[in-house]
């Protein structure tokens, strides 16, 4: 990625280049969250490449067809297991190479599904009695998912589901309030295995009809060279100026969330071009790592892709993928907005230093040349507001994506790129593919048993009813789920554990899955599985747990915005959708508060906002950031001191953080940079 950009820009000769040892770094984190992939040359390269090639048409196929459920499913699964086994090496010592130990339990996966497809509904009609060979196979089938999903992703997830299982099997010996009746092998195995609620069910349903069809879109844009053209637009649209290099990681991460799709690949992908620039800038090691960590997870936040997670949103409200992406569009704004700000800061806190880059080209001829990339990026949206289902839109999407590649021959997806592109878009899709399967044990376990209403239950008993608790327990408990597990699992197991709580407390559930969402997505930048700035110190060099501090600084909003959410009567203005009894006015009133308190705290985060702030206008920047973002933490504080009460407005935070930045112009002085947060 790196050479292929620096053909296209000339930075500055003092400028160094990131280490081919700092990329290897970087790799390896792309690599534990993507899985160690076998490289497969000759005819196992050609084997996995057409099995890959064939899981694409099958479900491009499927997108524009119709294919019944349950073939679709199943079929879907069987492709994920066998690559699985083909492409992730049972251990990292045996890879690049495939062994008997990877074909055999393949070809087994097939069987298993195989005989589950030949039974038909004879078949599914025994999901409460299944025959002696129905649980046989089942059990056969589960660890093998168990064995591909800790290929793909690890431990965690598999002794989590494993977890799970145990606890549908020892309901009675449970102690209160967690015992149910209890489920015998065999009716477990039913359940998770024979029905559509278990392994295949509304996770797998996503992954099949989206996510990998999402994932096959972002690996067209990916091979036509959108990627590079989003990272060169930025770098020419914002190139130049003390604080360009910070400009262009906020807005090539915002435009790479399409190609991408992952965080850390984002981070990585940006950081080999951007981090140089940041550095003759004058950017502190880590504070530059975590500006990129802080963009990487920003390409998982913002439409029209988001993350797989936003997908499963859909699918669990019965809402359409369109509603999501309206419901993200202000967060994602916000969460730039508060970017940017700290960017701005950042220029004046290390005394950012101009940076000469001379394009090959001028911003108007690139434009010119691939601007096209822009149209096949918006084109998924444009299908959807016209009317199309999102399965539909995104087949059109890639239609659309492979016809504008010809416009440029170093874009046209030739026949060679076309197969990489269809490979890759499968190959991409394993890793959620896998992790939805496998979490469908834990959801089908939590449907079987009641867990999730029953969960709620204790959590809204410790909050004592506390609305304000809850969430912060809810946020809690996905915050540590997903130090653990993957955003998209970490998702699913919250929101059918978690949510109930927040919607039994009046919280409307699309604000209440949107809250869990933003909190799964925080993983990525949450020690010890903090793969984003990891990723991001190896590139800059710097410690990579001040690294992971300085991004959790960076992504202040997404850890307070989703409060607001649920706890702010106007909250969920901020998703799009007017408050009850309210109308636009209150979007955009709730709109202009958050903004204006993100500011607030994006200058008490960064220790500046006209200068260096002093110990109290520090203190007094947070209270006004609080006061506007959120007044129902500040409210409930008081009310709790006072014994009583109180009407809140939001006009003592707006004169609190307004009074400060008024002292500071009144009392400005030359400034030194701070190097220190």
């Amino acid at each position: 990625m790196a050479e292929d950009q620096s053909s296209q820009h000339k930075p500055n000769d003092e400028i160094v280049a990131v280490s081919d040892e700092a990329l290897q770094k970087a790799e390896a984190f792309v690599e534990a969250e993507e899985g160690a992939a076998n490289r497969l040359m000759g005819w196992a390269g050609r084997i996995s490449t057409a099995i890959a090639v064939a899981m694409s048409m099958f479900h491009l196929y499927a997108a524009y067809a119709i294919v019944p459920t349950q073939e679709l499913r199943y079929t879907h699964v069987a492709f994920t297991l066998v690559l699985s086994f083909l492409l992730f090496p049972l251990a990292t010592r045996f890879r690049n190479r495939v062994r008997w130990w990877d074909v055999v339990p393949g070809i087994v996966a097939v069987a298993t599904i195989a005989y589950a497809l030949w039974g038909g509904e004879d078949f599914t009609d025994r999901a409460t009695v299944p025959e002696r060979w129905d649980v046989i196979v089942g059990i056969v089938f589960i660890v093998l998912l168990l064995e591909a999903t800790r290929r793909t992703t690890g431990w965690i997830m598999p002794v989590v589901s494993l977890f799970f299982i145990a606890y549908a099997m020892l309901g009675p010996h449970l102690p209160a309030p967690w015992t149910h009746r209890g489920y015998d092998l065999s009716r477990l195995v039913g359940h998770l295995f024979i029905t559509l609620e278990g392994i295949f069910g509304v996770a797998v349903d996503v992954s099949a009809t989206l996510i990998i069809l999402f994932t096959i879109y972002g690996a067209f844009l990916q091979h036509s060279g959108a990627g590079k053209f989003f990272i060169d637009f930025s770098l020419a649209l914002m190139g130049g100026k003390p604080n360009s290099a910070g400009r262009t990681v906020v807005l090539s991460s915002f435009l790479l969330g399409g190609p991408s799709g992952s965080g850390v690949a984002t981070t990585v992908m940006i950081g080999t071009v951007a981090y140089p620039m940041m550095a003759k800038a004058g950017f502190e090691k880590n504070a530059a790592g975590g500006l990129l960590a802080a963009g990487g997870l920003g390409a998982i936040l913002s439409p029209p892709v988001l993350g797989a997670a936003a997908f499963l949103i859909a699918e669990f409200l019965k809402i359409s993928y369109l509603d999501v992406i309206w419901m993200a569009t202000i967060p994602t704004c916000l969460y730039y907005l508060s970017l940017l700000i700290m960017v701005e800061l950042d220029a004046r806190k290390f005394g950012a230093k101009d940076v000469s880059f001379v394009p090959d080209m001028t911003l108007g001829q690139m434009t010119m040349r691939y601007g096209f990339h822009f149209i096949s990026l918006l084109a998924v949206v444009v299908f959807m507001v016209v009317g199309y289902s999102a399965s539909l839109s995104v087949f059109y999407a890639t239609a659309v994506t492979l016809a504008l590649s010809f416009l440029r021959r170093d874009t046209a997806l030739v026949p060679k790129k076309l197969v990489k592109a269809l490979a890759d878009g499968s190959i991409g899709a394993l890793n959620a593919a896998t992790t939805c399967a496998c979490a469908g044990i834990v959801v089908g376990v939590v449907t079987l048993t009641g867990l999730g209403l029953k969960f709620s239950s204790i959590v809204i008993s410790y909050a004592g009813g506390s609305l304000l608790l809850t969430a912060i327990y809810t946020s809690l408990i996905v915050w540590v789920i997903g130090l653990a597990v993957p955003v998209t699992a970490s998702y699913i197991i919250c929101a059918v554990i978690a949510a109930p709580a927040l919607i039994k407390l009046g919280v409307p559930d699309y604000a209440a899955h949107m809250f869990i969402f933003y909190y799964a997505v925080l993983s990525e930048v949450s020690p010890p599985t903090a793969l984003s700035p990891f990723a991001a110190a190896a590139i800059t060099g710097g410690d990579p747990y001040r690294t992971t501090l300085q991004s959790w600084k960076y992504t202040l909003p997404a850890f307070l915005v989703p409060f607001v959410f649920v706890l702010d009567p106007q909250g969920t203005g901020l998703l799009l959708s007017i408050p009850k009894g309210g109308s636009w006015v209150d979007i955009l009133e709730i709109t202009i508060k958050t903004s204006l308190g993100l500011m607030a705290l994006a200058a008490c985060a960064q220790n500046w906002a006209l200068r260096q702030n002093t110990p109290i206008e520090r203190g007094l920047l947070l209270l006004s950031g609080l006061l506007l973002v959120f007044p129902s933490l500040i409210e409930a504080i008081v009310e709790w001191l006072i014994g009583r009460d109180i009407s809140y407005t939001y006009l003592p935070g707006l004169v609190i953080g307004l009074g400060v930045v008024l002292w500071q112009a009144k009392t400005r002085s030359p400034a030194q940079p701070a190097l220190t947060t």
